[in-house]
């Protein structure tokens, strides 16, 4: 029978009604293939996702589809984003076997749990076809199968591996800069830049935020006006909707076309907070206007919407909703007919139709538009002869009015487990708009949050945990959330100069070192040696949407290295970035990597401040965009090794370091601030 309804993850309990005996992945369920000699179903998706619902209400609704799965297979459900261990392990699977992935992803394995088959969304019949010859081929001429499932194996195994360079590192003596290196990958780049409408010259359009946060720091660092130029477009253009929805604040997950218009309209929560951080800190070096209007709605949104009551945030937002037939369809809740926007905005129609694009540039389909900005606001106003206040103030009330209007609809669902990772990542953008707004509430949402993971995720002070709904935290963490939560700490320590922050980090980093590090590779496993161990070993190395949890990792041990003096973090950390950036061919992969390979520059800087007013100087500082310098500061004498024998009473001194060397302390403030700027 299916055994869903016991579980707590939203997607997992979608499909709890199912007529299929679904499972859910544990030892378990595991054994029960091998004790009953079956095929094993593996069905990979997340609540927010459209196609996976499609799959569920086309075949996992059928009865005869449920027959043959039940007759013959033991079906287990995932939901990728609480086990992203197995589901990236299936998806190497799958692209091996079919040179594509996504979501749904489903895959036919033997009892032990290596696949033989595998694809993403399938049509009942083809489905049910396909299952019945694989269960014939099962019976007849399983020794084929076993032959096909060990060289998929051993392939599997060989991608599992982090990529190493060719003569295979061991390790690293004085890691050396290259800018010859890095300036060539730049420009192989940017020959995928599009110049029209920002992000790569392609479609669907992801936003791939770590994307934009190195390219903003390389031509900083570089003084590269052109590329400067285009990440403000690409900020821009995506600001402009109807990827970012205007109306309610927040970012749906992509594009489908090329000018950022038609989103796939699911709003994950790793996507905004990720956001957050990047558009503060565009705003901290340009002070552009657009930006703050961006963070303040998406942080607007993500409290309203995503905050649980005890500081937690969840997942998602769907991108399906209920339409005027009470019918669920995709982008129902966010689109207009030109109709209803006539209605609504009645007098000032004709000048919202200007702003918002009511016309062949905004229209998506069947009549209905997605509301999305050409042109900049100054132009529309220069044109109408229009103050730009008064025409600002004119679109502020027209979203206001929609807004109204559209919390009269049915709401999109809401996927309400909390994930560690993605709550660290929030919080980390609480923190970065903090620092660019010095706004007191952003950085109370931060620490509250911070608060939740302690007390929900953070087990004994020991282990973390995955996630957490109903009261429950039921998984055991992996290797991204660690990550994550310690880049999370380091921030929180560079807002309030509290230790405890780096004190705790460096437990976590501890932790990681005992029960993820691998010595052969020189790189952390995903999964920790206290779980069951999966069918191949998953070391992720590669920036996605998320940044891989092995370059946050190494993030994290340069700036502990740093703070602690630890020169076992800084060597390891030096060998992991020695090893990736040898292979580096596609830098949009390894994109936080090059951010932190930028870190050997020679623009690199520490800042200690001491004194009575550290505080204060810290938050001056941290207006700024200078991702160059790591921060450190006291009120008091302190242990920790960066900042001992720096304190002296009732006197404001600032320390600026470099390779391990300080400057003498000033006690000129402005002085130092411009010595930490590039020019």
């Amino acid at each position: 029978m299916n055994e869903l309804s016991t579980e707590t993850s939203p997607y997992l309990l979608q499909h709890a009604n199912n007529p299929i005996h679904w499972k859910a992945w544990n030892p378990k369920s595991l054994a029960a293939a091998v004790e009953n000699n079956k095929l094993i179903i593996i069905s990979i998706g997340y609540s927010a996702c459209h196609w996976c619902h499609v799959m569920e209400h086309e075949t996992f609704e059928d009865i005869q589809a449920a027959e043959t799965m039940n007759a013959h297979f033991v079906s287990i459900k995932i939901d990728r984003e609480e086990r992203p261990d197995v589901d990236a392990v299936y998806m190497k699977a799958v692209q091996l076997m079919t040179r594509h992935g996504g979501w749904p992803l489903n895959v036919v394995a033997l009892p032990d749990g290596r696949p033989v088959w595998g694809g993403t969304y399938f049509r009942k019949n083809e489905w049910i076809n396909t299952l019945e010859q694989l269960q014939e081929l099962h019976l007849s001429n399983p020794e084929k199968l076993t032959e096909y499932a060990s060289k998929l194996d051993e392939a599997l195994q060989a991608i599992s591996k982090p990529v190493l360079p060719q003569n295979d590192i061991k390790s690293v003596e004085g890691f050396q800069f290259n800018p010859t290196f890095l300036n060539g990958l730049v420009s192989k780049w940017s020959k995928s830049f599009d110049h029209d409408f920002g992000g790569m010259a392609r479609a669907p359009k992801f936003m791939m935020p770590n994307n934009y946060q190195f390219l903003l720091r390389y031509a900083y660092q570089n003084n590269d006006n052109p590329l400067l130029s285009f990440v403000n477009l690409t900020l821009t253009k995506m600001a402009y909707g109807g990827l970012f929805d205007t109306v309610g604040g927040g970012f749906s997950r992509y594009s489908v076309d090329m000018k950022w218009h038609v989103p796939h309209f699911e709003k994950m929560l790793y996507d905004n907070g990720q956001l957050i951080s990047l558009y503060s800190d565009a705003y901290r070096l340009t002070k552009n206007p657009l930006y703050q209007e961006i963070i303040e709605k998406t942080l607007g949104f993500c409290i309203t919407e995503l905050q649980s009551p005890d500081g937690g945030f969840y997942c998602a937002l769907d991108a399906d909703s209920l339409n005027e037939h009470s019918k669920s369809e995709e982008g129902a809740y966010y689109a207009w007919t030109e109709q209803q926007l006539r209605e609504i905005i009645d007098e000032e129609y004709q000048l919202f139709s200007e702003v918002f694009s009511i016309n062949d540039f905004g229209h998506w389909e069947h009549g209905n538009y997605v509301l999305i900005q050409e042109f900049p606001l100054e132009d529309i106003a220069a044109k109408h002869q229009i103050l730009l206040s008064e025409l600002q103030q004119k679109k502020k009330h027209w979203e206001q009015v929609l807004f109204t209007e559209r919390m009269q609809r049915s709401k999109p669902g809401l996927d309400d487990k909390c994930l560690t990772s993605w709550n660290a990542i929030m919080l980390i953008g609480f923190a970065d708009a903090y620092k660019a707004f010095q706004n007191q509430s952003y950085l109370d949402t931060a620490l509250k949050n911070a608060r939740f993971i302690t007390e929900k995720l953070w087990h004994n002070g020991e282990n973390l945990y995955r996630n957490y709904k109903d009261g429950k935290a039921t998984i055991n963490a992996y290797l991204e959330d660690y990550a994550f939560v310690i880049k999370a700490w380091l921030k929180l320590y560079e807002v309030t100069f509290d230790e405890k922050w780096l004190q705790e980090a460096k437990q976590l980093t501890d932790y990681c070192f005992e029960h993820f590090y691998d010595h052969t590779t020189g790189f952390f496993a995903f999964t920790s040696s206290l779980d069951h161990a999966l069918i191949a070993r998953h070391f992720e190395t590669e920036d996605n949407v998320i940044p891989a949890s092995n370059s946050v990792m190494a993030h994290n041990l340069y700036a502990l290295s740093i703070y602690f003096g630890n020169t076992y973090y800084e060597s390891v950390m030096e060998n992991m970035l020695s090893k990736i950036t040898a292979s580096v061919d596609y830098p949009s992969a390894f994109s936080n990597w090059l951010d932190l390979y930028l870190n050997f520059s020679g623009q690199n800087r520490e800042l200690a401040i001491t004194g009575p007013h550290s505080i204060s100087f810290g938050n001056n500082i941290n207006t700024l965009y200078l991702p160059h310098v790591l921060l450190a500061g006291t009120g008091s004498e302190s242990v920790l090794p960066f900042l001992q024998q720096r304190f002296t009473k009732d006197k404001n001194l600032f320390y600026v370091c470099k390779n391990k060397s300080c400057d003498l302390p000033s006690d000129d403030f402005d002085s130092v601030k411009n010595s930490l700027k590039i020019s």
